[in-house]
């Protein structure tokens, strides 16, 4: 009997995600828990895995095409085997749930085709994914516009997308009279939804920079001689795993930069979930989430650094991995750069840059008073805060005792 392939619940409160890529053709043969397809859902790209061994017997849905939680996707047998006609989910209203046909036949009237951000239908698309509708909303659009690429003609996020991104009749004209406008590249989803959250958080906060330099100088020296003995567990002891800990040591000292800004007061996290900022290349960037960093060992984040950076670059995080995040630390030092002003992670109150470390000439005081030059690997940190929430005073001493906890490692 041939096996269902069902869309798993990836976490709580995810009832909906996307298809974006079948790593398999049907009539391929496949291996149990060997990658099957790729699956979309908040910023996240996740492989599922097959259920079972055989061969692929037929795809449901196909790829940019949306199917809700415990939705029978494709069918795993062996080859000859029967299988269902069609096993995809009958266009729903997205409100209620109940088939648009039959609301047409039980109230006499059509579906509704206002463009709500919760009821958004038009004629021949049948259901509409959550995401469709809120970009529908946002951009007041005419779906009747938008030509489906989905199963039986619906409508898809990236139909939508792809609308959006033609160049208006204006843009058009210009192009045809001018030739100067150049190539317009295609924006991907996940640049799509990072420029929206950064319009919108530069919107949301009053963003403050303050700058300290710290002297690694005991991390240095604490690395060298611990990084061998981390490797012979396993770990490979980054500088990440030094500055998400002083960050956990702040946080800890002062709860105030670990919240969020709400109408009726300050929220103070009762966790400390730190969030890092972690590049994907051409794919924009993820930002996985230590959650209850200040519980763990230097041994215990390193091991969690490695575990999170692999995998948000290997597709395999899980969505809950990417939420609650209560701080953020970008290291913009990786290319380069000294110090940097980064865009705060709402709607969390502060996110922390780390630029590159460099070996400079610092003047140091000794106990009686006297100066010397000497050689020093240096770091800048770039704090931006909430000036909602923080003042600078309040900003410069957490600031303080993330780079006092830095200098002076033991």
């Amino acid at each position: 009997m041939a096996t269902k392939v069902l869309v798993p619940r990836l976490g709580e409160g995810v009832d909906e995600l996307t298809i974006i890529k079948w790593l398999k053709n049907e009539g391929d043969v496949v291996k149990e828990m060997e990658p099957l397809l790729e699956v979309e859902t908040d910023k996240v790209v996740t492989e599922i895995p097959s259920p079972a061994s055989g061969t692929l017997l037929k795809i449901d849905i196909p790829e940019n095409n949306p199917a809700a939680v415990g939705t029978v996707i494709a069918w795993i047998g062996q080859p000859g085997e029967s299988v269902p006609v069609s096993s995809a989910p009958v266009s729903s209203d997205p409100v209620s749930g109940v088939p648009a046909a039959k609301i047409e036949m039980q109230t006499g009237v059509e579906p509704p085709t206002n463009h709500g951000p919760s009821s958004v239908l038009i004629s021949g698309s049948g259901f509409l994914s959550p995401v469709v509708r809120k970009i529908a909303a946002e951009y007041n659009l005419d779906l009747n516009q938008v030509h489906g690429t989905g199963l039986n003609g619906r409508i898809t996020k990236q139909d939508v997308l792809a609308y959006l991104q033609q160049p208006t009749p204006t843009q058009s004209n210009l192009s045809r009279d001018t030739g100067t406008l150049g190539n317009l590249i295609p924006v991907t989803t996940v640049r799509r939804q990072i420029a929206e959250r950064m319009v919108a958080s530069r919107d949301t906060s009053p963003h403050v920079l303050t700058v300290m330099e710290v002297d690694m100088s005991r991390v240095v020296a604490h690395r060298s001689a611990n990084k061998v003995a981390f490797a012979a567990d396993g770990v490979n002891l980054t500088y990440t795993a030094y500055f998400m800990a002083a960050i956990a040591a702040g946080l800890k000292v002062y709860p105030l930069v670990n919240s969020h800004w709400m109408d009726e007061g300050i929220l103070l996290y009762k966790e400390i979930n730190i969030g890092m900022a972690t590049s994907l290349g051409e794919d924009g960037l993820i930002v996985p989430v230590l959650r209850r960093a200040d519980e763990f060992s230097l041994l215990g984040i390193a091991r969690a650094v490695n575990d999170l950076a692999n995998r948000a670059r290997s597709k395999k995080l899980r969505p809950e991995e990417v939420r609650d995040g209560t701080f953020t630390l970008t290291n913009h030092g990786i290319s380069r750069s000294l110090f940097a002003m980064p865009i705060i992670n709402q709607p969390q109150c502060g996110i922390l840059g780390v630029g590159a470390m460099q070996k400079r000439p610092v003047v140091l005081t000794d106990a009686d008073g006297n100066d010397a030059i000497a050689i020093r690997p240096m770091v800048y940190l770039s704090f931006v805060f909430d000036h909602r929430i923080l003042d600078g005073a309040s900003a410069d001493w957490f600031l303080v005792k993330v780079k006092e906890t830095l200098e002076k490692w033991a």
